[in-house]
């Protein structure tokens, strides 16, 4: 692995990306934005790498054939020379193909091989078919979530990008500071189901003690309480409360008029709530969105307009932090976080690469990026 420099805080850093969907993706653009050299893989006749796909983004794509002995040898050419690896199939298919992690490790003993499942490598599940909703459902999270008819799922971002690509990341980044220390790789087994009941500590922590209830709409943060959801306003569109501590929740009420009405002196007594949601129904129905925004937006009450995709790019606060950015005519968020000596960036790929010009340009020292 080369040294760092200012092309982002894991510039030099080298890693083969097997094209898939969903986690795998989204984890690569992350390293990628972050300044990683990426080089993803794809199958003949697979998806077109260069159609506009934010996910896909600064890395170029080489075309093989895994079933072709001349493409899998320039394959571990490639891997050779790799700092890590990350493959999204379902356990089994990379030994099939001759590209498991004893084969690899052998040639690479340095490399970090991240193995991205739903399921995970091992247990009864773990060659079955699945998305983000089916693994979310079995941890708890999915029956958490929505209201208290029925549970929705919050679209993918708890299990393929939260339980799914931030721990394959993190978990690549470890394994990465261990080679590092040790020169030996490991493989990193990343499932969405393992990542997902991960983030429901603190609520597997309540469940215990007796301070959470399994009925939706009954809880702090998941709507039941009248000060931490969502209200309609007299325009159609929503604005979205939570005031948690009592200092703000005491200039919310302020702010709003409701001050002198006793009701809301018993905030924290359940019995109360349907009361209180009814209440503050009705009063944000007295307002538009932005008129409510103009009282509110800018105060400790946290109130903030509940905005649509199209909308929030021009949200004074993410213009002004450059939150989304527009390149090659596509809006797409910044890389994210931010880091003062290494800027990430954007960085879009050079074009396509054969499997040969790859492999030559990394035993080169040589780079993808234009």
């Amino acid at each position: 692995m080369k040294p760092a420099g200012q092309g982002g805080p894991l510039a030099g850093l080298r890693i083969v990306e097997f094209a898939g969907i969903g986690p795998g993706p989204f984890a690569a653009m992350l390293l990628a934005d972050m300044g990683a050299e990426l080089i993803r893989l794809d199958r003949t006749g697979g998806s077109d790498p260069y159609s506009k796909n934010v996910v896909a983004r600064g890395r170029p794509t080489v075309t093989v054939d895994l079933k072709d002995p001349a493409d899998l040898a320039g394959t571990l050419a490639l891997l050779a020379t790799a700092d890590a690896l990350i493959e999204g199939f379902r356990p089994g298919v990379m030994e099939r193909l001759g590209l498991g992690p004893e084969v690899v490790l052998a040639r690479n003993p340095r490399l970090v091989y991240g193995r991205m499942t739903g399921w995970g490598q091992q247990g009864p599940l773990a060659r079955s078919a699945g998305h983000d909703i089916t693994y979310l459902a079995i941890t708890g999270a999915l029956a958490a979530i929505g209201p208290a008819e029925h549970p929705v799922p919050p679209l993918n971002l708890v299990g393929d990008y939260g339980g799914g690509s931030l721990y394959l990341v993190a978990g690549l980044l470890a394994g990465l500071i261990s080679a590092g220390r040790t020169g030996q790789g490991q493989v990193v087994d990343a499932a969405i189901c393992d990542g997902a009941a991960s983030l429901m500590a603190m609520f597997s922590e309540l469940s215990s003690q007796g301070r959470w209830s399994d009925r939706r709409e009954a809880n702090l943060l998941d709507g039941g309480a009248p000060w931490y959801r969502t209200y309609a306003c007299r325009d159609g569109r929503h604005i979205a409360l939570g005031p948690l501590e009592p200092h703000f929740y005491a200039l919310f009420r302020r702010l709003i008029g409701l001050e002198s009405d006793p009701d809301f002196d018993w905030r924290d007594d359940p019995e109360m709530w349907p009361g209180l949601r009814r209440k503050l129904e009705a009063a944000f129905l007295t307002k538009t969105r932005d008129e409510w925004c103009r009282l509110f937006e800018g105060t400790d009450a946290c109130v903030a307009p509940v905005l649509t995709l199209t909308e929030a790019a021009g949200h004074p606060h993410l213009a002004a932090r450059q939150t989304y950015v527009t390149v090659d005519g596509t809006v797409q968020p910044a890389p994210a976080p931010r880091f003062s000596g290494t800027p990430s960036a954007i960085r879009p790929p050079s074009g396509p690469l054969t499997l040969g010009e790859a492999i030559t340009r990394w035993r080169g020292e040589g780079s993808f990026r234009s």
